[in-house]
């Protein structure tokens, strides 16, 4: 018999299908790397584990020494469900597919405990490491039983199976720097309080709005969001852009650390000619600059005269409270340069040498960026000084802007609706949990009334899609921030605020008041320790069912009492007070004209009376009501009470 000979090309063609065919039937079992070693899976309901393997393959799974089987759809997807376990460990988890000797799951050091997802903007991403007294609570940062997994960024257009990277860590001092601070402190007292085993999912991502962490499903649900959400629909989120937004970030940061076009060496100069600069006073802000929003480096300058005692001698200057990222000069000569060191002093020393008497010139290099930049108030810490003699900077200023390279554009794609749900939030989904903890609103403070629909869709929709009921929300309120106003005024973070307290009407859910701990000049307190215990209290009252108070004074009703309003509340505990024991402050009335006035208030029993010689008919009372107001109403716990307002008159962000 005479062999046939086969075409090499046919016979490559025939080894490639048997690669295939052998690749297709003995796929690998695996899971989505929200699983891993040193995980924290949830006690008290039947654990979910899912993942892929070749189609119709028997799956075996075992769970110390608890097993399970199921079988993968024609996709080879499957998902198998734990019975119910208490808290403990460590556990092993194996899976195996028995058609398939040669592929095997195996997950050490597993803790059976409670495991919160914490999402939100940065306030939630921030770190341990940049939280206040960091170095000591890194350095006391040993729970084995506290896990943390950092669920890596991503966006994308269509819901995603998995995450693009992370993994579990148990926290120690090397892994907890870079954890959320918010969440770590939650987490510790967590622990403490409920002595089991905690897990934080962290899925964060700096100054994104709420739509960009519902589904479009959900969206579409709203004509607030539907257009924007179907115009996604022409985007295509090609990898160049990615990439092009990376070398973006490069060149900008490139321009703020080096000075474009020879600028450090000619605009600090004595001789510089800055007639045609626009005046400013400060301390003042970008975003009362009347520039609108601006992303690029700008540069100030101010002449300032001094003294004959101060000539050839050691001074000292403080810049008070500017943005992070700027450089300081004092006749031509750079002073500093601060990049992202939120724990600078920024008090620096001219040395005697460029000092003269008379005319001498001061110039600040800042980068304006996220819609942020300036010299912060207040102004008394913005001076010279030489020994006991001081010399306010505060007043005129020259600035300009665009005389450097222009920020390149970034395209953002973070911002956009549902993309970061996609491949942030969906991967996750069913993983057991037990609720949710959230630090969100800064971003969406501009359109704010929307926000009272939009937020209340996101905890709905997460809660929809998870499949275990109402989980448990708990969210932190905006704290004070920005320039503190000497007058009543309208503000879109106090309307902000109004919208979060709003979304309390949802079943299980718990709001963290703060409005007493954050900085006028920065946008990110650093008191993260107080965020983290204010969210604790509340779920060991709602979730976990302790006696305590878990919250401050929250407004319940009022009424009017001739020329006064009385005001009351729930959540008082054994009394309502005035934060150490001075005159109540942040209340405000308001009559027919709605013009408020700062008002007397007056405790009484679990009410406050409020009343202004300026208002004889009084409608309304706000308090609170202000992007950093001075406020003090606590209770005996000394947690402050809810911003609130007793009207419902048209604000600002009212379309």
């Amino acid at each position: 018999m005479i062999a046939m000979k086969v075409p090499v090309r046919t016979s490559l063609l025939f080894f490639t299908l048997f690669l295939l065919f052998q690749t297709f039937s003995f796929a690998q079992i695996s899971v989505p790397k929200v699983f891993g070693d040193s995980m924290v899976l949830q006690r008290g309901v039947k654990i979910p584990v899912w993942g892929n393997s070749t189609p119709g393959a028997i799956i075996v799974a075992k769970l110390g020494n608890v097993r399970a089987t199921t079988k993968a759809d024609g996709k080879g997807r499957w998902q198998i469900r734990f019975p119910v376990f208490k808290a403990g460990g460590p556990y092993v988890l194996e899976l195996s597919e028995p058609g398939n000797p040669g592929t095997k799951i195996k997950l050490k050091g597993i803790l059976i405990g409670d495991v919160w997802v914490a999402s939100g903007q940065s306030n939630m991403e921030w770190q341990v490491q940049q939280a206040k007294d960091a170095g000591k609570e890194i350095a006391n940062a040993n729970f084995p039983q506290i896990r943390f997994l950092v669920v890596e960024q991503d966006k994308q257009l269509k819901p995603q199976p998995d995450i693009r990277g992370g993994r579990w860590k148990v926290c120690d001092s090397v892994n907890v720097k870079e954890c959320s601070a918010v969440a770590y402190f939650f987490a510790r007292k967590i622990h403490h309080d409920q002595n089991v085993p905690i897990g934080i999912i962290q899925s964060t991502w700096g100054g994104t709005p709420v739509e960009a962490w519902t589904s479009r499903d959900m969206l579409l649900t709203s004509p607030i969001t539907k257009t924007r959400v179907l115009s996604n629909d022409t985007l295509s989120l090609d990898q160049k852009d990615f990439v092009t937004d990376s070398l973006n970030w490069v060149r900008i940061w490139n321009i703020v650390y080096n000075p474009q076009n020879n600028t450090d060496k000619i605009v600090p100069a004595k001789e510089y000619n800055d007639a045609e600069w626009t005046t400013i006073e400060m301390p003042n802000v970008l975003k009362d600059f009347g520039i609108g929003y601006y992303e690029g480096m700008v540069w100030l300058r101010k002449k300032i005269i001094l003294p004959e005692s101060f000539n050839q001698k050691d001074l000292t200057i403080n810049l008070g409270h500017p943005e992070m990222n700027y450089s300081l000069y004092f006749n031509g000569e750079e002073i500093c340069r601060n990049i992202w060191n939120a724990n600078a002093t920024h008090s620096y020393t001219v040395p005697a040498r460029l000092v003269q008497h008379g005319e001498n010139i001061i110039a600040v290099r800042v980068a304006m960026m996220w819609g942020g930049g300036g010299l912060n108030p207040p102004a008394e810490d913005l001076y010279i000084a030489g020994g006991a003699s001081k010399i306010s900077l505060a007043g005129k200023w020259l600035y300009k802007k665009d005389i450097e390279t222009a920020f390149p554009k970034i395209l953002n794609y973070q911002y956009y609706p549902t993309v970061l749900f996609n491949a942030m939030i969906n991967p996750l989904i069913p993983y057991g949990i037990k609720g949710f903890i959230w630090y969100q609103g800064e971003s969406n403070a501009g359109a704010a009334y929307n926000y009272r629909k939009l937020f209340p869709m996101l905890i709905t929709d997460w809660r929809q899609r998870w499949q275990q009921g109402n989980l448990p929300f708990l969210f932190a309120q905006l704290a004070n921030y920005m320039k503190t106003k000497p007058l009543p005024s309208e503000s879109e973070w106090a309307e902000l605020r109004e919208a979060q307290t709003l979304a309390l009407s949802l079943p299980n859910t718990g709001m963290a008041c703060i409005i007493d701990i954050g900085e006028a000049n920065d946008i990110h307190p650093k008191n993260k320790q107080e965020v983290g215990r204010r969210l604790a209290l509340i779920a060991d009252k709602l979730v976990y069912k302790e006696d305590c108070i878990a919250s401050g004074p929250v407004y319940k009703s009022f009424r009017k009492d001739g020329n006064r309003i009385r005001i009351s509340f729930t959540n008082t505990g054994k009394g309502l007070l005035a934060k150490h024991g001075k005159e109540l402050t942040g209340f405000a009335i308001a009559g027919n004209d709605k013009q408020f006035h700062w008002a007397k208030a007056i405790i009484k029993g679990n009410e406050v009376i409020v009343s202004c010689d300026k208002v004889a008919g009084p409608l309304a009372v706000r308090y609170a009501w202000a992007d950093n107001p001075e406020c003090n109403l606590v209770n005996d716990e000394g947690l402050p009470a809810a911003p609130f307002r007793t009207d419902e008159w048209k604000g600002i962000t009212q379309k």
